[in-house]
């Protein structure tokens, strides 16, 4: 890494979090704002040598300012073009989502939960390679030099953690009721 890359992680990045929560306020959106903080990161960094004075915070903050400034005058200058009908044949495709919706996030989100939970349940050395596997997707050599085991002991604890984990939301299913009465 080079010395000015060094000199901005170090003096710079430790503000991101003020960046980003000071263009949360200026922006409409948090996709608003974090496309501010990513054009003020890179207009940061290109003008890290011209930086004076000891307040880095302040003078990220005014670049995440004139970014959000200058990123609101041109959403101003932009002509309003309606959108195409659904039934339109040529771009009518683009008006129909293809993300989930609300029902589809809320099963989404039920799941997640249900899952957090039951891992909690399961015991810590089960817990810790499952995680080290599945989320972290570590080797299992890795696992083995995290976990402080023998390679084996790390195959036979994923597979009784698997295993656990299966029962367990298997056994979950079981209890909910099929629908609203």
């Amino acid at each position: 890494m080079d010395d000015k890359r060094a000199r901005f992680d170090a003096l710079v990045l430790p503000h991101l979090d003020a960046a980003h929560r000071f263009a949360r306020w200026l922006a409409r959106s948090p996709s608003d704002a974090d496309d501010v903080v990513q054009e003020a990161i890179l207009k940061a960094y290109r003008g890290f040598e011209g930086l004076r004075g000891s307040d880095v915070k302040a003078w990220l903050l005014v670049v995440v300012k004139n970014c959000h400034l200058t990123m609101a005058a041109q959403a101003r200058a932009r002509v309003f073009v309606p959108l195409p009908p659904e039934t339109d044949a040529r771009d009518g495709h683009a008006m129909v989502s293809s993300t989930p919706g609300p029902e589809s996030a809320t099963i989404l989100r039920d799941e997640e939960r249900t899952l957090r939970r039951l891992m909690a349940a399961l015991p810590e050395e089960h817990r810790e390679v499952l995680i080290l596997r599945e989320i972290e997707e570590l080797g299992y050599r890795e696992i083995a030099a995290v976990a402080d085991i023998p390679i084996g002991t790390v195959m036979s604890r994923l597979a009784r953690a698997r295993a656990a984990l299966k029962e367990r939301w298997l056994a979950e299913l079981e209890e909910e009721p099929d629908g609203v009465p």
